[in-house]
This record gives structure tokens, sequence and C-alpha cells, in this order.
């Protein structure tokens, strides 16, 4: 089970590549930005330590996914001009913030393998 878990969570990842290596080909800034983004995105994913408990390995992959949504809102306003847009990455940011916040809250007090 733990070695189908993280053969899903590698297929995820190779899957993205693509997408990221042809971001990173771009060359304008804001390209270069969300490229940067996912690829920090796609190198905390892969990184999550795989425990085989589907809630612990959840929320290890789910954080640096957030924290991938926050940082390309975070682009999206330092570029973006769409009123709807920026509020749209302002509100990420805060909704995102606060379920990171409640997954680390939640490792807090279910640590893995106990």
């Amino acid at each position: 089970m733990k070695r189908k878990m993280m053969a899903s969570a590698l297929l995820v990842c190779v899957m993205a590549l693509p997408a990221s290596a042809q971001m990173a080909d771009m060359q304008s800034p804001v390209d270069k930005a969300f490229a940067a983004d996912m690829a920090q995105m796609d190198k905390g994913m892969a990184g999550a330590k795989m425990t085989g408990d589907a809630d612990q390995d959840f929320v290890a992959m789910m954080i640096p996914h957030h924290q991938g949504a926050i940082a390309m809102a975070q682009t999206e306003l330092q570029y973006g001009t769409d009123p709807a847009l920026r509020q749209m990455a302002t509100d990420i940011i805060g909704f995102q913030t606060t379920e990171i916040n409640e997954m680390k809250a939640w490792q807090a007090e279910h640590p893995a393998g106990q």
C-alpha cells in the first residue's frame, strides 16, 4: 500500500513536469514567477514523507499544495491587473493560510506513527 501511494505521488509530480518545463522556457517575468511557484510546490509535494496513513499523507501533501496556491496568488497580486482576479488571489491567500494552519495543528495533535 505504501509503495502504491508513493508511486501515485511520483506519477502526479512526473505528470506536472512537462507543464513546469514548458513554463520555464517562457521569458516574461510573470511566466518565470509562475514557473518558480510551480517548481517549489512540486518539490514540496514530492518531498512529503509518505507513511501509508491516508490522513497523515493527505495533510503532508496538501500543505505544500496550498503553499503553492498562495505563491501563485501572490504572483497574481504582483503582476495581475484584473480587480476580480486580484480579489480572488487575496481570498486564496487568506483561505489557504487558514487551512495550512489547521492542517499543521492537526499534525501536532496526531503525530505520525502514533
